[in-house]
Formats: structure tokens, C-alpha cells, sequence
């Protein structure tokens, strides 16, 4: 296959809550960005992207860490991440919170990198301008569309690109409700400390969307945010589903090679 990524070295952000909770995801990233040519580091130096100090109003402990984050990756050609929520962070508060610092030279810098910054699939889509990764997934899939992904990092149809050149996958997509809106537009509840503070709406807002993913019948649902599956995932689990979250980054990993 072919290998767009050949001479580029990239950094892979792998967020707090996939180095903490879910390092496969990151792992999957990287043997996606290798197979297509890529040279994948990992500096040590990285932390959080800061969005849930600045989502709270934090905003002196959110500038840490912009700063943090520019020691890490400036100096790589691209950073990718697998997660738009974080990305996101990167893009638009990174340059707000050097702004509210009234440091003009850090803000140049944050816009500099967060120009950079990428989230897996827009990565592949828009900089490698390829959709074809070498997957092979022979499930019954539907997917899930992170809030972060389409409306602050706006990856447009990037994971539905490259899930269509998937052999052997089956895609359902979420169905339209009775306004005729598509469900997979639809907030799955987490929202960071939204499903905290407001627990009771969290839920709900899960198990409708939980409700929609039932109707498919699949045996999967993706999703480029693991904050995202872990909220659906756990009203999957309590109501005893069959259907299993999974990052799309772990889904473009599989080949056919390995499935034999």
C-alpha cells in the first residue's frame, strides 16, 4: 500500500485518558501512522491539554499548560492525537488563554503548533490525503459522532471516509429520529465535568443515545473519543448489550493479515 507519510516525524499526543485508561487506542495510532510511513515519537514531556481547568474558569493552570505542551512538540512537523476533543483544545483555547495572558509571542506560538495539530482521522484525510489504510474489520459497525469532533474540531466527514475503505466491515449509520435529525449528531452526555455536575441529565442523554445504537444491531460502536464510548459504554454494560465500544483508531489497526 502506498505510504503518504514517508519523511514526516510526528508526534502522537496521547491525551490523559488514553495514556491512563485506554493506552491500546494509542498504540493503535501509532501502528496506523507507521504503516503509512510515518516517524511516530512519543516526548516524554507531554501532560494535559488543560481543557477541563479552562472549561471551569481555571485559566492560570489551563496556561501551564500551553506551555507545556509547546516544549513537547515544537519541532515535529505534525502532532496527532486520538482524540478532536483534545485537538480542539489545542486549536482554540491554546491561543485564547497566551491571548488572555496578553503574552503576544505565546500566542504565536500556540497558534503556530495548534496549526499543526491534528486529530487521527482528519490527519489521514486532509494531510496524507488518503482513506485507504490497509483495515480489515469483518463486524457489523455503526458511529458515533463525538461533539468536540463536528463542532469545535470540525473533522466533517473524515471517519466516514476512511470507514467506507474497510473490507469486510458492514456500517450502519445511527438512524434519523422523528424530526428526521440524525442520532449521530447527538451529545452522548459525557461533556467532561457536564456528566459530573449534572448527572441525572448525563444519563439520560446516554441511554437515548444508547437507544439509537440498539436499533442498529450492530456489533460495535466507534467513536474517535474515548471519553465519549466510555459514557456509552457504561449504559451498555448495565443494560447487559451485546453491541462493544471501540476507537476507530483500533478498528483502522486491524489487517486481514492478522485476522487469519
Amino acid at each position: 500500500m502506498d505510504r503518504p507519510g514517508e519523511g514526516l516525524r510526528v508526534a502522537l499526543f496521547a491525551t490523559c485518558i488514553n495514556d491512563v485508561m485506554f493506552p491500546d487506542t494509542c498504540k493503535a495510532t501509532v501502528k496506523v501512522l507507521e504503516r503509512l510511513g510515518c516517524e511516530v515519537d512519543f516526548p516524554m514531556a507531554q501532560t494535559c491539554c488543560g481543557q477541563m481547568f479552562t472549561n471551569t474558569g481555571y485559566y492560570k493552570e489551563g496556561l501551564a499548560t500551553v506551555k507545556t505542551y509547546l516544549e513537547a512538540f515544537e519541532g515535529y512537523d505534525y502532532v496527532v492525537a486520538p482524540s478532536a476533543s483534545c485537538v480542539g483544545s489545542v486549536r482554540h483555547q491554546h491561543p485564547m488563554l497566551a491571548r488572555w495572558a496578553k503574552d503576544v509571542e505565546l500566542e504565536k506560538r500556540a497558534e503556530a503548533i495548534a496549526a499543526k495539530s491534528f486529530d487521527l482521522t482528519e490527519f489521514i484525510v486532509n494531510v496524507l490525503h488518503t482513506t485507504d489504510v490497509g483495515a480489515f474489520f469483518p463486524h457489523k459497525v455503526t458511529y458515533h459522532t463525538t461533539c468536540h469532533s463536528i463542532r469545535v474540531e470540525k473533522v466533517g466527514d473524515a471517519p466516514f471516509q476512511l470507514l467506507a475503505k474497510v473490507k469486510g466491515m458492514t456500517f450502519v449509520p445511527l438512524p434519523n429520529d422523528e424530526f428526521g435529525l440524525n442520532t449521530a449528531n447527538e451529545c452522548c452526555g459525557f461533556g467532561g465535568t457536564f456528566s459530573l455536575k449534572n448527572p441525572d441529565v448525563s444519563v439520560a442523554m446516554a441511554t437515548e443515545k444508547v437507544r439509537n445504537i440498539l436499533d442498529t444491531e450492530v456489533e460495535y460502536v466507534v467513536a474517535g473519543d474515548n471519553s465519549c464510548l466510555m459514557n456509552i459504554g457504561g449504559i451498555l454494560r448495565r443494560g447487559k448489550a451485546p453491541i462493544k465500544p471501540l476507537h476507530i483508531a483500533e478498528l483502522l489497526a486491524q489487517t486481514e493479515e492478522e485476522a487469519k
